[in-house]
C-alpha cells in the first residue's frame, strides 16, 4: 500500500524541513500544507522536491483537511511539523492498517511516552484534556483507548469521505475518532513516544480552543 505524510506547518523553520526530509524515506509522498510561511521553509521543501500546498488561514484542522485531499497514499499518516513525532514509528502506524485489522491508528503516548506531558501547568492542563476526552469517548462507545488527540496517525484514505470532516481547528484530531467510531470504523493505538518540540510554542491555546473542543465533542457525541 502507498503511504502519503501530511505535514501541516507555519514557520517551522529548520525542524519542517528536516522533518521532511527524514520522512521521505519512510513513505511514497509527502506533502506539506503551509499555513503561509515567512521564513523561507517552502522554498527549502520544494527545492527538497516535497510537495508543498497552501492552506486557507483557517487553522491546523483546515491544513489537514487539505492534506487528506491531496493525498494519493493509500494510507496517510499525519505528523505535527515541530519535531515531536519520529519518523521510524511511522512503520508501526501503518502496519495494523496494511495487515487489514484497522482502519485508524493513533500514536499513543500513553504507552510511548511524552516530554510534553510535563513540566508546566499548560501541559498538565493538556494532559487532563485529553484524558477527560478520551474517558468521554470510552464511555460513549465502549472502547478501551488511552490517548485520542494525538496528531500522529495513519488513516486508510478511502475512509476520508466516510469521515467528512469539517473542523479547522486543532479539534481535527477529536472530530476524526469521534466521526470514526460512530461510523463504526477500526480505531487502534500503537505506542509512539512524544518529544519536545525543537524550537518556539505550540500554536495550540488551551484557554482559546477549550470552547471548540467542547462544541466539537457535543456535536459528535451522539
Amino acid at each position: 500500500m502507498r503511504t502519503t505524510v501530511v505535514i501541516a506547518s507555519r514557520n517551522e523553520g529548520d525542524s519542517v524541513v528536516e522533518l521532511a526530509a527524514a520522512v521521505k524515506a519512510c513513505c511514497d509522498e509527502v506533502i506539506v500544507v503551509d499555513g503561509h510561511s515567512t521564513d523561507g521553509s517552502p522554498g527549502r521543501l520544494k527545492a527538497l522536491c516535497v510537495a508543498v500546498i497552501e492552506d486557507g488561514g483557517l487553522g491546523k484542522g483546515e491544513a489537514i483537511r487539505r492534506g487528506l485531499a491531496a493525498a494519493a497514499g493509500d494510507v496517510i499518516v499525519t505528523m505535527d511539523a515541530d519535531g515531536s513525532h519520529d519518523p521510524a514509528d511511522i512503520r508501526s502506524l501503518v502496519a495494523p492498517i496494511e495487515a487489514g485489522e484497522a482502519d485508524l491508528v493513533i500514536g499513543c503516548r500513553m504507552r510511548g511516552g511524552s516530554d510534553e506531558f510535563a513540566g508546566t501547568w499548560t501541559m498538565f492542563v493538556r494532559l487532563w484534556g485529553n484524558n477527560v476526552l478520551t474517558q468521554v469517548i470510552n464511555t460513549r462507545f465502549g472502547t478501551t483507548l488511552t490517548d485520542t488527540q494525538n496528531g500522529f496517525r495513519a488513516l486508510r484514505a478511502n475512509a476520508v469521505s466516510r469521515l467528512a470532516l469539517t473542523e479547522d481547528r486543532h479539534s481535527i484530531e477529536l472530530e476524526m475518532v469521534l466521526r470514526a467510531l460512530k461510523e463504526g470504523l477500526r480505531v487502534f493505538q500503537v505506542p509512539a513516544h512524544e518529544y519536545a518540540r525543537r524550537s518556539g510554542e505550540s500554536s495550540l491555546s488551551v484557554v482559546r480552543q477549550t470552547p471548540t473542543f467542547l462544541w466539537c465533542l457535543l456535536r459528535n457525541i451522539w
